[in-house]
Protein backbone atom coordinates (compact mmCIF):
# COMPACT_ATOMS: atom_id res chain seq x y z
CA UNK A 1 0.00 0.00 0.00
CA UNK A 2 1.35 3.70 -0.05
CA UNK A 3 1.04 3.87 -3.74
CA UNK A 4 -1.53 5.71 -6.03
CA UNK A 5 -3.58 8.53 -5.08
CA UNK A 6 -5.51 8.89 -1.96
CA UNK A 7 -9.19 9.73 -2.82
CA UNK A 8 -9.77 11.99 -0.23
CA UNK A 9 -7.09 14.58 -1.19
CA UNK A 10 -8.29 14.14 -4.93
CA UNK A 11 -11.73 15.47 -3.24
CA UNK A 12 -10.32 18.52 -1.02
CA UNK A 13 -9.01 19.56 -4.34
CA UNK A 14 -11.94 18.79 -6.91
CA UNK A 15 -13.74 21.35 -3.66
CA UNK A 16 -10.93 23.41 -3.96
CA UNK A 17 -10.91 23.73 -7.21
CA UNK A 18 -14.73 24.18 -7.59
CA UNK A 19 -14.87 27.21 -4.87
CA UNK A 20 -12.15 29.00 -6.55
CA UNK A 21 -14.39 28.57 -9.95
CA UNK A 22 -17.54 29.81 -8.44
CA UNK A 23 -15.63 32.61 -6.99
CA UNK A 24 -14.38 33.91 -9.97
CA UNK A 25 -17.67 34.17 -11.86
CA UNK A 26 -19.06 35.77 -8.99
CA UNK A 27 -15.61 38.24 -9.95
CA UNK A 28 -16.88 38.08 -13.51
CA UNK A 29 -20.31 39.10 -12.94
CA UNK A 30 -21.66 42.10 -15.16
CA UNK A 31 -23.18 43.18 -12.69
CA UNK A 32 -21.16 42.85 -9.96
CA UNK A 33 -18.34 44.51 -12.16
CA UNK A 34 -20.63 47.76 -12.37
CA UNK A 35 -21.04 48.10 -8.67
CA UNK A 36 -17.14 47.51 -8.39
CA UNK A 37 -16.75 50.14 -10.34
CA UNK A 38 -19.07 52.49 -9.00
CA UNK A 39 -17.66 52.37 -5.92
CA UNK A 40 -14.19 52.99 -6.93
CA UNK A 41 -15.48 55.80 -8.56
CA UNK A 42 -17.04 57.25 -5.70
CA UNK A 43 -13.62 56.53 -3.66
CA UNK A 44 -11.54 58.08 -6.75
CA UNK A 45 -13.84 61.36 -5.86
CA UNK A 46 -13.62 60.78 -1.79
CA UNK A 47 -9.38 60.64 -2.35
CA UNK A 48 -9.54 63.87 -4.75
CA UNK A 49 -11.84 65.99 -2.19
CA UNK A 50 -9.88 64.61 0.70
CA UNK A 51 -6.28 65.98 -1.39
CA UNK A 52 -7.84 69.29 -2.21
CA UNK A 53 -8.80 70.07 1.59
CA UNK A 54 -5.27 68.33 3.31
CA UNK A 55 -3.00 68.76 0.14
CA UNK A 56 -0.93 66.30 -1.04
CA UNK A 57 -0.54 62.79 1.50
CA UNK A 58 1.65 60.18 1.39
CA UNK A 59 0.18 56.53 1.36
CA UNK A 60 -0.06 56.13 5.20
CA UNK A 61 -1.45 59.16 5.55
CA UNK A 62 -4.27 58.57 2.56
CA UNK A 63 -5.11 55.45 4.17
CA UNK A 64 -5.22 56.41 7.82
CA UNK A 65 -7.56 59.18 6.94
CA UNK A 66 -10.08 56.73 4.58
CA UNK A 67 -9.24 53.58 6.64
CA UNK A 68 -7.65 51.62 4.04
CA UNK A 69 -4.30 49.22 4.05
CA UNK A 70 -1.67 51.12 2.73
CA UNK A 71 -1.89 49.08 -0.69
CA UNK A 72 -4.74 50.07 -1.53
CA UNK A 73 -4.21 53.86 -1.29
CA UNK A 74 -0.75 53.45 -3.08
CA UNK A 75 -3.02 51.74 -6.00
CA UNK A 76 -5.59 54.63 -5.69
CA UNK A 77 -2.57 57.29 -5.40
CA UNK A 78 -0.96 55.70 -8.98
CA UNK A 79 -4.12 55.59 -10.83
CA UNK A 80 -5.45 59.11 -9.79
CA UNK A 81 -1.77 60.00 -11.21
CA UNK A 82 -2.16 57.79 -14.52
CA UNK A 83 -5.16 59.22 -15.20
CA UNK A 84 -4.69 62.94 -14.28
CA UNK A 85 -7.01 63.24 -11.54
CA UNK A 86 -4.83 63.73 -8.84
CA UNK A 87 -4.47 67.50 -7.11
Amino acid sequence: MGEGVDPTQMCRSLVDKVVQSEQLRAIADPDLLVLFEDWLEELEAEVVALLKTHGPLDSKGLADKLGLSVRGATFLLSKLERTGNGV
